[in-house]
C-alpha cells in the first residue's frame, strides 16, 4: 500500500487477493494502528480519549466519551475475533478506563463520563453507550467478568441511562436494545431492559419499506444508515445471542438488503457519497462484512471481502488517516461540507463498524476463498428500487457506481418544507461513488431549479412516483414542490415531476413543470467534477433548454478541491416538458453526447427518444407516470 498510511502493514497477498492485496492481517494491522494513535490522546486513567480538533455541539466532554466507546469497537472486534488475544494488553486499558468513567459519573472532573440524557438534551452519550454495551458483550470473558462486583453495578447503572431516557426518532432507538441486550447476556435483565429491547423492534417493522431498506425514522431517509445501523445491530444481536428466530428474520432483511447494497461500491471500492456521517468511511462496509459473518447474504466470500478489503484500501490510499495516525473529519482528507453539526474529532471512529468483519476467525471463507469481481466489475447495470425510490447505475468501462435520488430525503414528518431544511446529501438528483456534491454556497449540482423573481428554488421533500427496470435499463421518477429561500416560499400549483432514464453511461432527464408563475426560467446542473479530471460530466439539452455553460464551484466537493458543473436554461410558464441528456464517465473512450441519440419528439407531455447504437425507443408520458423502452414502441 501507498507511504499515505502512517503505520506498518503486512505486504500485499494478490495470490489470495488479487483486487485488493489484503488479508485479514491486514485488517488486524489497521485496527492496531488505529487504536496505537488514538490512544496517545487516552486520559490518565483512560476515561477519556481527547482527540485533537474542533469539538461537536456536545462539547468536548462527551466527544471524549466518544473516543474511548468508538475505538473501543475496534478492539472488542479485533480481540473477541481472535478469540481472546490481546497481544497489546488493550482491554486491560478500556476496563481501566470503565472504571474511571462510571467511579463517579456526572462529575465534572477530569475523567469522569457523562450522564445519559434525552436526546433533546445531552443525547450523545446515548450513542456511545451502543459502542460500550457491543464491546463488553463482545469481550465478556477477557473483560467484564473480570471486574469487581462495584464496577459491574457502576457501570449497569450508567449505561441504563439509555433506557430511561428519549432517544432521536431514528436508528437511535436500537442503542437502548444493543445496551439492554448486553444487560440481558450478563444476566441483569428485567422489564426495564425488555422493554426497550421490544419498542425497537416494533419501531423496525414500522420503518421496514421493503427492497431490503428501512427508513430511519417515520421520513423517507434511506442512505448508509441502514447498513451501519439498521440492519447491523438487529443481526449482531441475534448472532451473539444465538436466537435463531430473529436471527432468521433480520437476517433475510440484510441479505435483500446486500444484493442492491453491494452494488453501490466503486471498482476502486468508494462507496457511494451519498447521505449524512459520511466521515464514517469505511464503516460502509460493515453491512457486508456482517452479512459474511452471520451467513445472511447472497454474495460469494470472495465478493464480499472484495467489497470490504477495496473500501478499506480506498480509504487507506487517499489521506483519511493522518501523519499522526488520526482519522480526519472528512472524506479522503478534512472535508467540513461533508460533516454534520454532531461530527467532532472522534465522530471518525464509527467506521469501527467495518472491523466486524474479524468476528470471521481466520479459516472462515471470508478471508480463504479468493477474491472475486464487485459486482460493479460486471456488466453495466441498471437496478431499479421502489421502496426507496433508488436507481442504481453502474459501468464496467470506468467502474463507477451512481445512485439516482426518487425517493430519499431528510425532513421528518412533522417539518413543514423550507429552503434552509434543503440538504445537499439528499435533496441532489444524483450521487456517485467518484463525485461529491457542491457546497451549499455554491451552485447546486444535479439539481432542477426554478428561477422566479430572482430567487432559486431548492427540492426539499422527495415524492416517489415509481421505478422500475429491464434489461440494461432502467427508471425512477419523483415530484417535488419547489421551495424558495426569499419571498414567497412556494407559489400556487407550482410541482414539478422528475423522471430518470438510465441506460450504459446515459441519464435521460424528463421534467414536467406545473404553473410556473409567469416570467419564471428554469436551470438544470449537471455532476460537479475536475477540470481537466479523468471523470467528466457533460448535459445535453434535447429539448426545451438553452445551453450549456459551465459554473464554477470555488467550494469544490469532496473529491477536488475546485469543481466545474454544466448548467442548462429555459423559460417557463405554464405547463411544459423539458428534456436533457447527462453522463458522467472516466471512460476515456467515450463518445460526445449528441451522437447518442437520433431524435427526439415530444407531443403533449409524452416524450419519444430514439437511440442511435441499437435502434432502441424510450418513451416517457405523465398523469400518471409510464415508462417504456424497446424496439416496437
Amino acid at each position: 500500500m501507498t507511504s499515505l498510511i502512517p503505520f506498518d502493514l503486512p505486504s500485499d497477498d494478490r495470490a489470495s487477493s488479487p483486487y485488493t492485496g489484503c488479508t485479514r492481517a491486514h485488517w488486524e494491522a489497521v485496527a492496531d494502528g488505529l487504536l496505537d494513535a488514538a490512544w496517545k490522546w487516552a486520559t490518565p486513567g483512560g476515561a477519556l480519549l481527547d482527540l485533537p480538533g474542533r469539538p461537536s455541539r456536545s462539547g468536548v466532554r462527551s466527544d471524549g466519551l466518544e473516543g474511548y466507546a468508538r475505538t473501543f469497537l475496534t478492539a472488542a472486534f479485533r480481540v473477541a475475533g481472535a478469540a481472546g488475544e490481546d497481544p497489546h494488553n488493550r482491554l486491560e486499558r478500556y476496563a481501566d478506563g470503565l472504571t474511571a468513567g462510571t467511579r463517579t459519573a456526572g462529575r465534572d472532573d477530569a475523567e469522569s463520563w457523562p450522564l445519559i440524557r434525552d436526546h433533546t438534551v445531552f443525547g450523545q452519550p446515548m450513542v456511545e453507550s451502543a459502542s460500550v454495551a457491543i464491546g463488553l458483550r463482545l469481550t465478556r470473558p477477557w473483560l467484564w467478568d473480570r471486574l469487581d462486583a462495584a464496577t459491574q453495578d457502576r457501570a449497569e447503572e450508567w449505561l441504563r441511562g439509555s433506557l430511561r431516557h428519549s432517544p432521536a426518532p431514528n436508528n437511535w432507538y436500537l442503542f437502548p436494545f444493543s445496551v439492554a441486550g448486553f444487560l440481558e447476556s450478563v444476566g441483569r435483565g428485567d422489564a426495564e431492559t425488555s422493554r426497550a429491547r421490544q419498542r425497537a423492534l416494533d419501531l423496525l417493522e414500522v420503518w421496514y419499506r421493503g427492497d431490503g431498506w428501512y427508513a430511519d425514522g417515520d421520513g423517507r431517509a434511506f442512505d448508509h444508515y441502514n447498513g451501519w445501523a439498521l440492519h447491523l445491530y438487529p443481526v449482531l444481536d441475534a448472532h451473539l445471542s444465538g436466537d435463531a428466530e430473529l436471527s432468521a428474520h433480520y437476517g433475510a432483511r440484510l441479505s435483500e438488503h446486500l444484493e442492491s447494497f453491494s452494488l453501490m461500491f466503486g471498482a476502486d471500492g468508494a462507496p457511494l457519497h451519498f447521505g449524512r456521517s459520511l466521515t464514517y468511511r469505511f464503516a460502509a462496509g460493515a453491512a457486508v462484512g456482517m452479512g459474511a459473518v452471520s451467513g445472511h447474504t447472497p454474495l460469494a466470500p470472495g465478493v464480499s471481502r472484495r467489497l470490504i478489503s477495496g473500501s478499506l484500501r480506498y480509504f487507506l490510499e487517499r489521506g483519511s488517516f493522518g501523519d499522526d495516525g488520526l482519522l480526519s473529519l472528512g472524506w479522503h482528507g478534512p472535508h467540513d461540507a461533508s460533516l454534520q453539526v454532531y461530527s467532532g474529532p472522534s465522530s471518525p471512529y464509527w467506521a469501527s463498524k467495518a472491523f466486524v468483519s474479524l468476528l470471521a476467525p481466520a479459516d472462515h471463507p471470508l478471508w480463504t476463498a479468493e477474491e472475486e469481481a464487485a459486482p460493479s466489475e460486471g456488466p453495466d447495470r441498471v437496478l431499479s428500487l421502489p421502496s426507496p425510490g433508488l436507481l442504481v447505475q453502474s459501468t464496467r468501462a470506468d467502474g463507477v457506481v451512481r445512485l439516482h435520488n426518487h425517493g430519499s430525503d431528510h425532513v421528518r414528518p412533522h417539518e413543514g418544507e423550507t429552503a434552509d431544511l434543503s440538504d445537499p446529501l439528499y435533496a441532489r438528483l444524483a450521487y456517485s461513488t467518484a463525485t461529491g456534491p457542491t457546497a451549499a454556497a455554491n451552485t447546486a449540482d444535479n439539481h432542477l431549479s426554478l428561477r422566479v423573481g430572482g430567487s432559486r428554488s431548492s427540492r426539499v421533500r422527495i415524492h416517489p412516483l415509481g421505478a422500475g427496470h429491464g434489461e440494461g435499463w432502467g427508471w425512477a421518477a419523483s415530484w417535488h414542490v419547489p421551495v424558495f429561500p426569499d419571498g414567497p416560499p412556494t407559489w400556487p400549483g407550482l410541482r414539478v415531476e422528475s423522471v430518470t432514464v438510465a441506460r450504459g453511461r446515459y441519464e435521460l432527464r424528463v421534467h414536467r413543470i406545473l404553473s410556473a408563475p409567469a416570467g419564471s426560467s428554469a436551470e438544470e446542473t449537471g455532476w460537479a467534477t475536475a477540470p481537466g479530471g479523468a471523470v467528466r460530466s457533460a448535459l445535453l439539452g434535447l429539448h426545451g433548454w438553452e445551453g450549456p455553460e459551465d459554473v464554477r464551484a470555488p467550494q469544490g466537493t469532496a473529491f477536488t478541491r475546485w469543481a466545474v458543473l454544466p448548467r442548462l436554461s429555459a423559460d417557463v410558464e405554464g405547463t411544459g416538458v423539458l428534456v436533457a441528456l447527462a453522463s458522467l464517465t472516466a471512460d476515456p473512450d467515450a463518445g460526445p453526447l449528441a451522437s447518442a441519440v437520433s431524435g427526439v419528439d415530444v407531443n403533449g407531455e409524452t416524450v419519444t427518444v430514439r437511440w442511435a447504437d441499437d435502434g432502441t425507443t424510450t418513451r416517457v408520458g405523465f398523469a400518471p407516470v409510464a415508462v417504456t423502452h424497446g424496439t416496437l414502441l
